[in-house]
Formats: C-alpha cells, sequence, structure tokens
C-alpha cells in the first residue's frame, strides 16, 4: 500500500504539529489546515491510482475498498507514533494543557460554573487513559473517518472503461 505509506507519513509529521501547536499557535492553525486538506489528498492518491494502475477506469466498491484500505493502513502507521508519543514523550502535557484551558474558559464564561461537575467527570475521565487507550481511541477515530470519506471519495474517482469500436458493424 504505497498511497497509505505516504499518508501515514503525512499523517505523523502532521501529528508532530499538534503538541508544538500549544506552544506556537501558528502550529496549531497548520496542523487545523493539513488535516483539512486530508480528503483532497485522498482523492488525489485514489484517482492516480485509478490513471496509473487501473488503466483510466475504476468501479464504484473498487474505489472505495482502495480508500478504505489506504486510509486504514495510514491509520496503523500514525497510531504506531501516537502510541509511542503518549508512552514515552507527553507524560501528561496534552491532557494537562486541555486541564488549563478548561479553567481559564471557567473563569471568563461564568456560564460554564453550571456544568462544573460535567467538565469535572470528564477531566478526571481524559487524566484516567492510558497511552494504549488514547491509540486506540484515535486509531478507531481515524478509520471510522477514512471509511466516511470513502464513500464521496469512490463516487467522485469511479470511471466507467470505454467500450473499444471495432469499426462498422457488418450484417
Amino acid at each position: 500500500m504505497h498511497f497509505g505509506t505516504y499518508m501515514g507519513i503525512y499523517w505523523i509529521l502532521k501529528f508532530i504539529l499538534f503538541p508544538l501547536g500549544f506552544h506556537i499557535p501558528f502550529l496549531s492553525f497548520l496542523f487545523l489546515i493539513l488535516t483539512l486538506s486530508v480528503p483532497f489528498i485522498g482523492y488525489y492518491y485514489v484517482r492516480m491510482y485509478r490513471d496509473k494502475i487501473c488503466g483510466g477506469s475504476i468501479q464504484f466498491s473498487h474505489a472505495m475498498l482502495f480508500t478504505i484500505f489506504m486510509y486504514m493502513f495510514a491509520s496503523l502507521l500514525v497510531a504506531v507514533v501516537h502510541y509511542a508519543y503518549f508512552q514515552f514523550i507527553d507524560h501528561g502535557f496534552i491532557v494537562n494543557s486541555y486541564i488549563q484551558l478548561w479553567d481559564e474558559l471557567m473563569v471568563n464564561t461564568p456560564a460554564l460554573i453550571e456544568n462544573k461537575e460535567v467538565i469535572k467527570e470528564t477531566i478526571d475521565a481524559a487524566r484516567s487513559l492510558t497511552s494504549i487507550n488514547i491509540t486506540m481511541q484515535l486509531l478507531s477515530w481515524d478509520v471510522l473517518w477514512g471509511s466516511i470519506l470513502a464513500i464521496p471519495t469512490a463516487l467522485m474517482v469511479m470511471k466507467k472503461a470505454k467500450p473499444e469500436y471495432d469499426g462498422p458493424v457488418q450484417s
């Protein structure tokens, strides 16, 4: 799965921007832009597969399966990096950063005080997640969205083979 590998490398490089975005806001914006461009890159890869490997035509089911497998393979690759990051590098940085953001929101937005107990339970649940829990959650999220994106991608890429013209019909 060459295209899944390329997408996985793209996701890995994109993921590097996520924790850095807590320190440098522009990197958070760049992460968002790169995330929104994933469906377009996926479409480009599937179209390239159709044109270069399949001879310019592909059925909906073939395009759908190819897209799902491409996203699944990319998800598996980035899951390895997610696990390594959350197990060995993060040490609660992202969760603590979100907790700090929630605390600031609670101070600046009095309406959130009503939901303080729900927010506290959510934060406690987030703190209890292990590296493998976070990784599996992100992996399932990536596979789910990849499967959903496969439908419009396959619809846009599918192309029937042109019938070959053998000349005039003789009777």
